[in-house]
């Protein structure tokens, strides 16, 4: 188990992300060869350019952008732990990230503070880092981790801590809720539903919350992973 005598130093994320352009027919041509050319061997008899491009631009840094960051931190009294939680939630992905980014550099700037998400070493961290890039914005030293080992990496990942050394499967945030008895994230919609919410019923607020219980479950989870208690629902507090 970890020291958790500083978890008020561990910002909790979790981001969604949507295609640039909603549809496949609407790319740009050279934009178009070069998804083809990137997710060639993923063509069957059966799925077409359209479907792959329904499936992976939204997760692709390449090809997708982020609409939602939302973000949380344990806080700990005298009385017990509260979950403190706000959203980036913006059509514009310049804005949302640099309020992300002003958050980082001043509330979460030296080297105890750390990030903590579900599968983000693999796609939330690197999929912000790269968006920030192409909009032209600095990262912040939390985020600066191009060219590290990955042993120099100290964000937590929980998926990472749920492997214990085993790489062979992806499990889910539903999954390790289900099995800990932690109530089940994101029970309005579903990963493959965000891009249509946003492009068709334009609903940014239904992804902003959508995001947050995904936070709150991230947190819950690393909590009883740790052998710690949950925090009660009266006690999570959404600025």
């Amino acid at each position: 188990m970890l020291d958790l005598t500083q978890l008020d130093k561990i910002l909790f994320l979790d981001i969604e992300t949507v295609p640039e352009v909603y549809n496949y027919s609407d790319l740009e041509l050279e934009t178009t060869k070069l998804f083809d050319s990137k997710n060639a061997r993923y063509l069957t008899e059966e799925k077409t350019k359209e479907d792959v491009y329904n499936e992976k631009a939204g997760i692709y840094a390449e090809f997708g952008k982020i609409v939602c960051i939302s973000v949380g931190f344990v806080h700990q009294s005298a009385t017990g732990k509260s979950i403190r939680m706000t959203s980036f939630a913006h059509d514009d992905e310049e804005t949302l990230l640099r309020q992300f980014v002003r958050l980082l550099e001043n509330n979460y700037n030296t080297p105890k503070h750390v990030l903590c998400g579900h599968n983000s070493k693999e796609f939330d961290l690197p999929f912000i880092c790269r968006r920030l890039l192409i909009n032209g914005i600095a990262l912040p030293n939390i985020l600066n981790l191009a060219g590290k080992k990955p042993w120099e990496i100290l964000h937590l990942d929980t998926m990472e801590l749920w492997k214990f050394g085993d790489y062979k499967a992806y499990t889910s945030l539903a999954l390790l809720c289900h099995i800990f008895k932690i109530p089940t994230p994101k029970d309005d919609i579903s990963g493959a539903d965000v891009a249509r919410v946003y492009y068709e019923e334009q609903n940014l607020d239904r992804i902003r919350i959508y995001c947050e219980k995904d936070v709150v479950a991230l947190i819950q989870l690393f909590l009883r992973m740790n052998g710690e208690s949950l925090v009660d629902e009266g006690e999570i507090y959404i600025k």
